[in-house]
């Protein structure tokens, strides 16, 4: 059973992540004291929930969906597109520290899949083109 300090390490780790954009090493020691935990169980934390971050995210996040209805309209493709075009691997930020790009496992658009989030809009039935189009317009806001 978890002491009453780590139940708290999660809304903690969704406070930092809101107000930084990522945990940093620092960070990870404070809340390891804090919390009364070793650094490695709050890497762990960290690590198993997809959205932590442990660097500076990109001026805009890039989300495609990964889950199965998005997978069977294309999304790998998507995927593939989107990694060439913007140079990095998912979980990564482009050089010029523009754009993150990550995995989804649900964006909740199934009927309009394949899906992606820019930043905190969602688009449905992407293409390549249509993500290079967004990306664009993203650039541009």
């Amino acid at each position: 059973m978890p002491s009453t300090n780590q139940a708290d390490l999660l809304p903690a780790l969704h406070q930092l992540q809101e107000k930084f954009g990522y945990i940093s090493d620092h960070a990870i020691i404070d809340l390891a004291k804090h919390h009364n935990m070793s650094h490695a169980e709050v890497v762990g934390v960290i690590g198993y929930y997809h959205d932590f971050r442990r660097t500076p995210p990109g001026r805009q996040r890039l989300r495609i969906c990964r889950a199965e209805s998005c997978q069977a309209m294309g999304a790998d493709a998507l995927a593939a597109h989107a990694s060439t075009q913007l140079g990095v691997e998912f979980g990564a930020t482009t050089a010029d520290g523009g754009v993150t790009l990550e995995a989804a496992y649900c964006l909740g658009n199934c009927a309009c899949s394949p899906a992606v989030m820019l930043d905190d809009e969602l688009h449905g039935r992407v293409s390549g083109e249509r993500l290079d189009a967004i990306l664009a317009e993203g650039q541009g806001a």
